[in-house]
């Protein structure tokens, strides 16, 4: 493996997690606040593990919800590097609810979170890049590369 570059599954990550009442809201679904929380530890996880700094969470551009989670649900959050630039990275986030008595899975949502590896003094710091090998690894880096580009348009105007 080259030295300069860690592959995804290095740092990717499965999380699951039951959901239980204190995290519906009143038509009893999964308020999406819960989810965000849930999605923003688990991909700082990832973070940590490719930077091994301190990472900080600079933003999340785009949260879909697709389907609900209700009460009793599996939380299942898959999550990886999908880009690295020099200081920053794209984690992607894969939400799927899974019954838990029919194991029956539905992809509920989708996110991504840019985190800033941060130094000793709390500034900015380099961070190893991410060596995609699979197809779909290869296709979530090209299209990566091109939210960020779309990123630092927006935050230039």
């Amino acid at each position: 493996m080259d030295p300069g570059r860690k592959n995804v599954d290095d740092t990717a990550l499965v999380t699951t997690r039951l959901m239980l009442p204190q995290d519906a809201n009143v038509a009893g679904n999964v308020f999406g606040g819960v989810i965000l929380k849930n999605i923003d530890e688990a991909a700082a996880l990832v973070a940590f593990r490719h930077a091994r700094k301190n990472v900080v969470t600079a933003s999340m551009d785009r949260m879909d919800f697709y389907a609900p989670v209700y009460v009793g649900d599996i939380l299942i959050l898959r999550v990886a590097v999908n880009y690295v630039g020099s200081t920053s990275m794209e984690i992607g986030v894969r939400v799927e609810a899974e019954n838990r008595l029919t194991g029956e899975s539905v992809h509920t949502g989708s996110a991504y979170l840019t985190y800033v590896a941060l130094d000793e003094e709390g500034k900015p710091d380099s961070i190893p890049k991410v060596k995609p090998v699979t197809k779909d690894e290869r296709r979530r880096y090209v299209e990566a590369k091109l939210r960020r580009k779309h990123r630092l348009i927006k935050r230039n105007r």
